[in-house]
C-alpha cells in the first residue's frame, strides 16, 4: 500500500501525465489520428500550464501563505523536526549533506539555540528501496544538529517513520514516553498544512514554525516586474515544474489522507 501510494500519483504529475498522453498519442497516430492530436496536445498543454512560473508560483504560495512564522516565536517543551531533508554519506560524499528542504533541520537546530525548547526530536525513517541505506534520516539530521551546538543529550531521534502520518503517531508515542505535551512543529511551508492536520487529528498540540518558503511574499505584493522578467516567466522553466509537482503533491496527499480519515 505504501509502495502504490507513491507510484500510483506519478501517473497524475504534470511529467507523468503527459507522457503518457504522449504515449496514447503515438498508440492511436495510425487508427485514430484524431484522437492523437488531442492527446499530445493535452500532453503540451499539462507541460508548458506546470512549467510557467507565474502559475508555479500562486498554487505554491496557496500552501505557503497558510502558515507564516509566529513573531515572537513561542516556547514549547520540544521542537519536532519532519525528515525528507538529507542526504546520507554515501561516496563520495563526504559528510551528510542537505537537500533542498535542508532548512529544516538547520531551522530546529536555530530555535534550540535560541532557547525555544530544551529538546530537539528528529523525526523519519529511511525508504531503502529508493536508494537509501546506512543511517536513518533522523539519524543524518542528528550529526547536522550536533554540528550546530545542540548536545546529544537533547536530542531524541525516531528512526522508523515513512510518510508524515508516520512521523506524528511515533512522535506522539515518543511525547507520552518523555512526559512532552507541546512541540514546535519545523517543516518546510509548503508541507506545514498537511502536518499541522495530521498532528492536530491525533490531539497533538503543535505550533507551525514554517521554514524552506519557495515564493517570498514579495513576489505577489506589488513588486514590479521588469520587462525582461515578464519576457522570462513565458518560457518553460525546469524548476517551475519541479515546485509545481510538489505542490500538487501536497494537494493529493491531503486528500488522500483526508479519504483515510487521518486529517
Amino acid at each position: 500500500m505504501f509502495f502504490l501510494s507513491k507510484l500510483l500519483p506519478l501517473l497524475i504529475y504534470p511529467l507523468g501525465l503527459s507522457c503518457l498522453l504522449m504515449a496514447l498519442g503515438f498508440f492511436w497516430l495510425w487508427k485514430h489520428p484524431k484522437w492523437a492530436s488531442w492527446a499530445i496536445a493535452a500532453a503540451f498543454f499539462v507541460l508548458y500550464f506546470s512549467s510557467n512560473i507565474l502559475v508555479s508560483n500562486k498554487l505554491v504560495s496557496s500552501l505557503e501563505s497558510q502558515y507564516l512564522p509566529p513573531s515572537p516565536m513561542p516556547t514549547a517543551d520540544a521542537i519536532v523536526v519532519l525528515g525528507g531533508a538529507t542526504l546520507p554519506a554515501l561516496a563520495p560524499r563526504p559528510w551528510v549533506e542537505v537537500s533542498e528542504r535542508g532548512d529544516r533541520i538547520l531551522y530546529g537546530a536555530r530555535l534550540y539555540n535560541q532557547g525555544k525548547a530544551p529538546k530537539l526530536i528528529l523525526s523519519g525513517g529511511r525508504i531503502t528501496w529508493r536508494g537509501g541505506s546506512g543511517a536513518s534520516e533522523a539519524g543524518d539530521m542528528q550529526e547536522i544538529a550536533m554540528a550546530m551546538n545542540v548536545p546529544a543529550a537533547d536530542i531524541l531521534l525516531e528512526e522508523t517513520s515513512l510518510n508524515t502520518r508516520q512521523n506524528a503517531v511515533n512522535v506522539k508515542a515518543l511525547m507520552a514516553e518523555q512526559n512532552i505535551d507541546s512541540l514546535l512543529l519545523v517543516t518546510s511551508a509548503l508541507h506545514m498544512p498537511r502536518s499541522v492536520a495530521i498532528f492536530k487529528q491525533l490531539g497533538i498540540n503543535v505550533t507551525p514554525a514554517p521554514t524552506d518558503y519557495l515564493v517570498p511574499q514579495e513576489t505577489f505584493e506589488g513588486a514590479e516586474q521588469t520587462f525582461q522578467a515578464r519576457l522570462i516567466s513565458l518560457f518553460p522553466d525546469s524548476a517551475a515544474i519541479d515546485q509545481f509537482t510538489a505542490a500538487m503533491k501536497e494537494y493529493v496527499g491531503f486528500l488522500f489522507y483526508r479519504l483515510r480519515g487521518w486529517v
